[in-house]
């Protein structure tokens, strides 16, 4: 795993921070796929894994609905960032840092604060074009809109974790489509 793989995984974070949160910790748990460092082990514990996956189904209903949406992208200015610092942090972890040394490395803090970056970026693309779409919508666009995030996230993390150079391949899609839909729905109607 290297910088694609921390990559895609922030910018899933970004746009939901429970779904690279619950892949990569299940896998690391379960599969070889993502071996952690003993600091990260953590990530695979089955109540946090519970809770997050009760988080994400929160989630998948509550961001399709318009008005809670926006409410839902409220609160997750600090979640979904945090989660990206976390996932991007955790992939580049020391393997003979111990849990109680991680917390005063400080490459750790400056990992965990690029993650940070890179989701809240994407984040922020997020909340500010949903209102956009909604209003131009009156509302119908909430669900297909959050629908295809959804996909991205599950489709970036997914690559992130299994084919890394794909990451940024799939990037491109992802941020070309939210640029396409602010401009629809931010250009002026003609009278």
């Amino acid at each position: 795993m290297g910088l694609s793989t921390a990559i895609g995984l922030a910018t899933s974070a970004g746009l939901n921070a429970y779904i690279p949160l619950l892949a990569y910790g299940l896998l690391a748990r379960y599969t070889d796929i993502v071996s952690l460092p003993e600091g990260w082990m953590w990530l695979t514990n089955p109540i946090l894994l519970v809770v997050v996956g009760l988080l994400l189904a929160i989630e998948l209903v509550a961001d399709k609905i318009p008005a809670v949406d926006s409410v839902n992208d409220i609160i997750q200015t600090l979640i979904r960032p945090t989660s990206g610092g976390i996932m991007f942090a955790s992939v580049f972890g020391d393997q003979t840092v111990s849990s109680t040394e991680m917390l005063s490395d400080p490459q750790t803090w400056i990992l965990l604060v690029v993650g940070f970056v890179v989701a809240l970026v994407m984040h922020l693309m997020k909340s500010t074009t949903r209102p956009v779409i909604n209003a131009g919508t009156v509302g119908i666009g909430a669900p297909v809109v959050s629908t295809a995030e959804n996909v991205a996230a599950a489709s970036l993390t997914g690559a992130a974790l299994l084919a890394p150079l794909l990451v940024f391949i799939l990037l491109i899609p992802v941020v070309l489509g939210f640029f396409w839909f602010l401009s629809k729905f931010r250009r002026p109607k003609a009278a």
